[in-house]
C-alpha cells in the first residue's frame, strides 16, 4: 500500500449517514412545486452530488427552478434537516485512530461549509480535522473536483501521491482524477460497487472496519 499522509473524508455517505434529514428536505422543497414523493427512498440519489443539479437531472427543473428548489430545502435543513442525521458505526473510533497514527484528516465536501461545521460540531467529530473544505452558500464550489483543489491549494500540498480522497459516490472519484490524486470508494453509503468501479476508484471497501484495517492493521503500517 502506498504511504498516504493526507486522508480527504466526503461527509454525506461516509463520515455520517444523512438520509433522513436530506431526503425529507428535498421532499419538502418538491412539495413547494406541487410534487408529492411517499417513499422518501426515492429521493437517496441526492445523497452527495450538488443538489442544483439532482434536481435538474432527477426531475428536470429548470437552472432557475432548481436554485429556488434549493433555496426551499435550505428553508428546512438549516433548523430541522441538519441534525436528522448520524455518525457510521465505528467511525469516531477510526478517526481517532487515524489522527494518533498522524493521518492528517481533512473534510472535503460539497455541502455548504458551514453547514459542514456545525454537523462535525454537533456530533463532536470537528477536532480530528485539521482542514474543513465545503462550497459556500452562493454556490462556489459545488463540484467535488473544486472542492479538492481547493483543499490542495489552501494545504499546500505538493506531493499528490500522498493525498487519498474517500467518499461513496461517483463525484468523489471522478473529483479526485480530476486533481490527480487516489481515491478510495465506501460501500456502507449511498453508492454501489459498479458506480465507484466506473468511475475509477483505486480502492473500494466495504466497511468501516474494512477502512480500520486497510490504514491501521500492523501489516500496513
Amino acid at each position: 500500500m502506498k504511504q498516504y499522509r493526507y486522508l480527504l473524508f466526503d461527509l454525506d455517505g461516509t463520515l455520517t449517514d444523512p438520509k433522513i434529514g436530506i431526503t425529507r428536505c428535498v421532499a419538502y422543497a418538491l412539495e413547494s412545486f406541487g410534487i408529492q414523493v411517499n417513499d422518501l427512498n426515492q429521493l437517496t440519489c441526492f445523497i452527495g452530488p450538488p443538489l442544483i443539479d439532482s434536481f435538474m437531472e432527477y426531475y428536470h427543473f429548470s437552472e432557475k427552478d432548481a436554485q429556488k428548489a434549493l433555496e426551499k430545502y435550505r428553508e428546512r435543513f438549516h433548523t430541522v434537516g441538519l441534525f436528522e442525521n448520524h455518525v457510521y458505526h465505528g467511525m469516531d473510533k477510526l478517526l481517532k485512530e487515524l489522527t494518533i497514527s498522524n493521518y492528517q484528516l481533512i473534510l472535503a465536501t460539497s455541502k455548504p461549509h458551514i453547514y459542514a461545521k456545525q454537523i462535525l460540531s454537533h456530533f463532536h467529530l470537528e477536532s480530528y480535522f485539521t482542514f474543513l473544505a465545503g462550497s459556500e452558500l452562493n454556490g462556489i464550489r459545488t463540484k467535488k473536483g473544486e472542492v479538492i483543489a481547493y483543499v490542495l491549494k489552501e494545504c499546500h500540498i505538493s506531493n499528490r501521491s500522498q493525498v487519498l480522497m474517500i467518499g461513496d459516490r461517483k463525484h468523489d472519484i471522478l473529483g479526485a482524477k480530476e486533481n490527480q490524486i487516489d481515491s478510495m470508494g465506501v460501500l456502507f453509503g449511498y453508492g454501489d460497487r459498479e458506480e465507484l468501479q466506473t468511475a475509477g476508484a483505486d480502492y473500494i471497501i466495504e466497511t468501516v472496519q474494512d477502512m480500520y484495517n486497510f490504514f491501521l492493521s500492523p501489516s500496513n503500517q
